[in-house]
């Protein structure tokens, strides 16, 4: 039997964390043991009441939650993606409002605290702005000794951004904040929009989690109808890329990564155009990617085989077969379809 890995999960709570979320809560290869909270898609707050709601409504309202940070390093806030995610981030739909409240601690004191709790094991997963790592590092600079490993959703390797031609949002956010843990003396799965873009899901499995039994499935369709929209433009069709899913399942093992290099990666931290842009040094591939002395940063840019069925089944299986207490979800018909 398979030992479930300690897991932080770092979030901006809109569509795609929502579904991430209920994958590490669905798979039996996580424990999450804290979630921290971010601005990026919306506020920290308002992901800290989407996570709140989210983890009640799975049955899970024990997991801790933590507020993170409001701004980014330097400069303030933007506003988050309301076009993409809906007003309140998770499209409109009304779920729910939970018990419980946000725990005393931060966002970046509750890393420290379980990297210390669970040494040498602790896995963090990054899926919103990288502010609560690069602050979980000032308060403690052995935390790369001691957490077992970090993936981040974030940055474009050769793929091109979806902020600015280079930059990727949750590097856009808080360049600074990303230049720092990339730099850190661990090692870093960058989940890229090279391969999260590559990654669809499409409506028939929406439809698949709108005709569930459960609840979870049911608000998560409903939270996709709004999130197809945004992305019809892009693909011509009503689906969406699956970016934070994705590096949730990299993070626990159960998809495979077909092409992985570990290189140097850094951010572009500067005022002009090339702000935010992950620029990773891939001139191996012409050798196949040979090792690189120093290297810390593994990019991920291709997969084995889709992931898309993994993760619509892991949800289906786990929450189909739970049989929490609560009431029926809620939309709003004029954001959700």
């Amino acid at each position: 039997m398979t030992t479930p890995s300690p897991f932080y999960l770092d979030c901006d709570t809109g569509i795609d964390d929502a579904l991430a979320l209920a994958y590490l809560l669905a798979t039996p290869l996580a424990s999450v043991k804290g979630i921290g909270t971010v601005s990026g898609n919306v506020s920290a707050a308002a992901g800290a009441r989407n996570t709140l709601d989210l983890l009640a409504l799975a049955g899970s309202g024990d997991v801790p939650v933590a507020l993170g940070a409001h701004h980014p390093l330097f400069g303030s806030f933007g506003g988050g993606a309301p076009w993409v995610h809906g007003e309140n981030g998770i499209g409109g739909v009304a779920l729910t409002t939970a018990a419980a409240s946000v725990a005393s601690e931060s966002a970046a004191e509750m890393l420290v605290r379980l990297a210390r709790l669970y040494p040498g094991s602790l896995k963090v997963l990054a899926i919103g702005p990288l502010t609560n790592i690069a602050e979980a590092l000032r308060l403690d600079p052995s935390l790369p000794s001691l957490v077992h490993s970090v993936t981040v959703m974030g940055g474009a390797a050769l793929a091109p951004g979806n902020i600015t031609p280079v930059a990727e949002a949750n590097i856009f956010n808080d360049p600074e904040a990303a230049a720092l843990v990339l730099a850190a003396g661990w090692d870093v799965t960058l989940v890229p929009l090279d391969v999260t873009m590559a990654s669809v899901l499409e409506e028939i499995h929406r439809q698949q989690l709108l005709a569930s039994s459960s609840l979870v499935a049911q608000a998560l369709g409903e939270m996709l109808g709004y999130y197809f929209r945004f992305y019809e433009d892009i693909y011509g069709r009503p689906c969406s890329a699956m970016h934070d899913p994705l590096a949730a399942a990299l993070a626990v093992g159960a998809v495979k990564a077909a092409v992985a290099p570990v290189v140097r990666a850094v951010v572009d931290t500067s005022d002009g155009p090339g702000r935010g842009q992950t620029i990773c040094d891939l001139r191996g591939l012409y050798a196949g990617y040979p090792p690189v002395a120093g290297a810390r940063c593994r990019v991920v840019l291709s997969l084995e085989e889709d992931f898309v069925p993994h993760l619509v089944e892991t949800l289906l299986e786990y929450f189909e077969g739970t049989s929490a207490a609560v009431e029926p979800v809620q939309t709003e018909p004029a954001l959700v379809g």
